[in-house]
């Protein structure tokens, strides 16, 4: 008998069943992982220390900031177009064009959104039928998975390797290919490890694919955060991608604009009309001030990005040394801003990890297994904090593992 059945078989409703009134895809996606360790040190007493959340500690640049303003004291305070603003279309398709030799068409190939989590979100629901399969190697953004299962798809993870700094392979991707196979999902630089893929990696990733019928949706949103000699390079721009591919893009990371909630997609006008047609019913438009927040942001964005993330190579470079003087194996992140460093050597498990050193130390990280079980054993790091945080933080760790490592 079905829920349904049990429903109409009642005489009164039961307030106390209103779960069985639940979509059973909803049901089947869990509660973020990050959030819970996020809202347990927000409930715990004394000084807790997060670096378990991926925002930003720099207020946003004072020129886009003014920019926010000065739109509302013209009274710029009325819907946008579905699509965004053409103004802030255009400055996308240039950014592109100039920053990484892509080229978008503003009025047709680009739709602004509600951050990138929601230009995500679109993709998958424009491009999955119920039953397709999308591969998704993990570690990952917890979204990826969610937004699969509430459109109807089965989520087919890849297990990628430490002993690969957790980059897919093309012997990986072959492998995990099926008939059923509709899209792949590829985050680079990578939430939650800091992996780069660089471009002869990516072109070993576009052989597989040439023959496939396949589409690839390439979450780029921390494209602008990458260090040392390693400039990030998109899969979109390598032969036979551009098109079928959706670049997913956003203003939170790289331009500390977490509140404001804007990002974008780029790719085939197909794709995109069908994409802006879920966002018409979903959302109408993303907020108007914040569109013309993130023009300024486009048009200046070397001056905007490139303290901050000076500040950040820093940052990282310190907690990597850190987590090694701790005790901890940990390979070299080279974008966004999170180290992954592997915690098995103090016998416990991630989440045992996370919720002791939260107790004991009071500082808030998360378990690696909340981006997919092959995370299990190491534990994500943010940077994106204070160094007087991280450094009163780092200490902390140092004497968390000493504890752990000596008696294991």
């Amino acid at each position: 008998m079905t829920k349904q059945d049990d429903r109409q078989n009642n005489s009164r409703f039961d307030i106390t069943d209103l779960e069985s009134f639940l979509s059973d895809r909803v049901q089947s996606v869990p509660p973020s992982g990050i959030r819970k360790f996020f809202d347990l040190a927000n409930e715990m007493k004394g000084q807790v220390i997060s670096l378990s959340i991926g925002e930003p500690d720099f207020v946003t640049p004072w020129a886009i900031r003014e920019a926010g303003i000065y739109s509302l004291e013209q009274g710029h305070t009325h819907y946008s177009p579905n699509q965004g603003y053409i103004e802030l279309r255009e400055a996308v398709s240039d950014y592109m064009s100039s920053g990484y030799d892509l080229n978008f068409d503003a009025r047709s190939e680009i739709v602004i959104s509600v951050g990138g989590s929601e230009a995500i979100d679109l993709a998958v629901r424009a491009i999955i039928n119920e039953g397709d399969e999308v591969i998704i190697p993990e570690p990952c953004f917890v979204a990826y998975k969610a937004c699969v299962k509430l459109a109807g798809g089965v989520p087919v993870t890849i297990d990628c390797k430490p002993e690969n700094d957790f980059k897919l392979t093309a012997e990986q991707l072959e492998a995990a290919i099926t008939p059923k196979t509709k899209l792949l999902m590829l985050g680079y630089p990578n939430n939650p490890t800091g992996a780069v893929m660089e471009h002869d990696e990516l072109m070993s990733l576009v052989e597989v694919l040439r023959d496939k019928q396949i589409l690839v949706l390439s979450d780029e949103l921390y494209a602008e955060l990458t260090y040392g000699d390693n400039k990030h390079t998109s899969i979109i721009s390598l032969p036979g991608m551009r098109e079928r591919s959706v670049l997913i893009g956003g203003f939170s990371k790289a331009f500390a604009m977490t509140g404001w909630r804007i990002g974008y997609a780029c790719g085939p006008a197909v794709l995109i009309s069908a994409m802006n047609k879920i966002h018409q019913y979903a959302i109408m438009s993303s907020p108007s001030t914040a569109q013309e927040a993130a023009m300024e942001a486009m048009r200046n964005s070397e001056k905007h990005v490139t303290p901050m993330r000076e500040e950040y190579d820093r940052r990282r470079r310190y907690v990597v040394n850190a987590c090694r003087e701790a005790g901890l194996e940990c390979f070299e992140p080279l974008g966004a801003f999170y180290v992954f460093p592997d915690i098995r050597a103090t016998g416990l498990t991630s989440s045992e990890f996370c919720e002791t050193f939260l107790q004991e130390e009071k500082v808030a990280i998360v378990p690696g297994n909340a981006f997919g079980e092959c995370g299990e054993g190491f534990v994500r790091i943010s940077y994106a904090a204070s160094m007087e945080n991280i450094r009163e933080a780092m200490r902390r760790l140092k004497s968390f593992t000493g504890r752990r490592i000596n008696n294991v």
